[in-house]
C-alpha cells in the first residue's frame, strides 16, 4: 500500500460475492463463455488437457491483440494497444515524480 500512495495509484477491491461490482471482470467472463467455450466446444472432442489450453490462448491471443473492444478504457482499440499506448504515459509519470522528488532534494 504504501508503494501505491507513494505512486499515486488508487487501489480499489469489489465486494465479495456480488459480480455486480466487478462488471468489467464479469463482462470477460461472458464473452469468453459465448465466444470461445460456447464455440470450442461445439466444435470438436477434447481428449487432451493440452488441446483445450492450445485453443484458449489461441482466442486469448486474438481477444487481446485483434479484437477491438468498445469498452471504456480501449475505445475501439484493442487491449494490446491500449497496453501499448499506456506505456509512454507511465513513463512520463516516471520522469514526473522524478523531476519533482529531484526538485524537493534541493
Amino acid at each position: 500500500e504504501l508503494y501505491l500512495n507513494l505512486e499515486d495509484i488508487e487501489h480499489t477491491k469489489t465486494k465479495a460475492y456480488s459480480p455486480q461490482t466487478n462488471g468489467i471482470c464479469e463482462r470477460f467472463h461472458k464473452t469468453m463463455k459465448t465466444e470461445c467455450y460456447d464455440i470450442l466446444f461445439r466444435r470438436k472432442i477434447y481428449t487432451q488437457l493440452s488441446e483445450i489450453q492450445n485453443d484458449i490462448e489461441q482466442w486469448l491471443e486474438f481477444y487481446n491483440r485483434e479484437r477491438a473492444h468498445s469498452g471504456k478504457y480501449c475505445y475501439g482499440k484493442t487491449p494490446w494497444q491500449t497496453w501499448n499506448d499506456a506505456k509512454g504515459l507511465v513513463k512520463e509519470k516516471q520522469l514526473e515524480n522524478l523531476f519533482y522528488s529531484s526538485d524537493t532534494h534541493f
